[in-house]
């Protein structure tokens, strides 16, 4: 029996009630009814593949995250929650889950619940050996990441047995990186943390679901702002580090929420070519000038932006032509530049469009 799935429906049979198996975080791995008996907490962990984080606080003041056997959860009449029993899912004094089982009569006895012990040690057994398989394949991914050229090429002909290109890889950042349960994303996707990011590798078809899945399950731990970057195809595994990296640029240009990819990216590939003090010397000293001038700069960004058209450009800054005029006169004095020279124009909206995303 190496199935979880089968484990939770031999343990529904045994024990004669309702059983659900779900991780140490709370998220549902398997499910098996016994009768018509449920409630709310079992309906939302099954309708939803998760428990709320009120029934995961409820639950872990009865000591469940350390407990090494049995342990009883009485009912709530009031908030229609039924008594329970939680087997917890150990190996090598490490919980890795929960098997609950629905037990409002208390039928389910000492004994009976001893019985179902190699049940759970086995599922422990199976999620501790999926966890260190992930683990491996995170290692290998970081590997991939490296500076060093031997280990990049000895990690992508390990991986090259279990992964077929092409790929694609994402980037997702947050000021606190938080842990990502690999877990919870399907089996053909990496992910590991590196240099403060969150990196997958996945099927580029999927890559954009994927992306949404990780930053969910992020925001589930904490509701914190998160961006996204996004770099496809890579044709090899060779490829997997310049990948992340270009993945990398595009998630520094997201907007919380929104995931970037390279390819609309545009000027702002640049990010990628030097850091950013020596684009800042090569690009920035056209703005230097409309420093102190914050609507001086806005027109100038809304009018090269609108491609130099006078009227869509009054337009979106709901000015007369005339104010236009004025403040496009006064932006070429202060800047030396002509708005007439395709050349002139080129510097000056380059260095509008970096400088939001230079730290310098």
């Amino acid at each position: 029996m190496d199935d979880l799935q089968d484990i939770v429906e031999t343990a529904a049979d045994l024990l004669q009630a309702p059983a659900t198996l779900e991780d140490r975080d709370f998220h549902l791995v398997a499910y098996a009814a016994h009768g018509r008996t449920i409630d709310p907490v079992r309906t939302e962990s099954i309708l939803h593949r998760r428990s709320t984080d009120e029934v995961r606080t409820r639950f872990e003041r009865h000591g469940i995250a350390r407990a090494t056997g049995p342990v009883r959860i009485p009912a709530d009449p009031e908030a229609g929650l039924l008594a329970r029993l939680c087997l917890p899912v150990r190996w090598n004094n490490v919980t890795y889950g929960y098997l609950w089982l629905l037990d409002d009569d208390h039928h389910i006895t000492s004994t009976a619940a001893a019985q179902a012990a190699p049940l759970t040690e086995r599922a422990a057994l199976l999620m501790a050996r999926q966890t260190r398989d992930r683990d491996d394949l995170g290692w290998k991914l970081a590997d991939l990441l490296t500076t060093r050229p031997d280990v990049r090429a000895q990690a992508a002909g390990e991986l090259a047995e279990i992964l077929t290109p092409p790929f694609a890889v994402a980037v997702l950042r947050a000021a606190e990186p938080g842990p990502l349960n690999p877990w919870l994303l399907p089996r053909d996707v990496l992910t590991t943390l590196w240099e403060g990011d969150h990196i997958l590798v996945a099927p580029p078809a999927k890559a954009a679901h994927i992306v949404e899945r990780a930053r969910q399950l992020l925001l589930e731990r904490k509701p914190i702002p998160t961006y996204a970057g996004l770099y496809s195809p890579c044709a090899a595994l060779t490829e997997i580090r310049e990948g992340w990296l270009r993945a990398r640029v595009a998630a520094r240009t997201a907007a919380d929420g929104e995931t970037r990819t390279w390819s609309s990216l545009g000027a702002l590939r640049l990010l990628r070519c030097a850091d950013d003090e020596t684009l800042g010397e090569a690009a920035l000293p056209p703005l230097r000038k409309l420093q102190g001038h914050p609507h001086l700069t806005e027109t100038a960004r809304t009018f090269l932006d609108q491609a130099g058209s006078i009227q869509r450009t009054a337009a979106a800054l709901s000015v007369h032509r005339q104010t236009l005029y004025h403040r496009l006169h006064r932006i070429e004095e202060l800047t030396g530049l002509s708005l007439a020279s395709g050349q002139d124009r080129l510097a000056l909206h380059l260095a509008l469009t970096l400088d939001p995303h230079l730290n310098i």
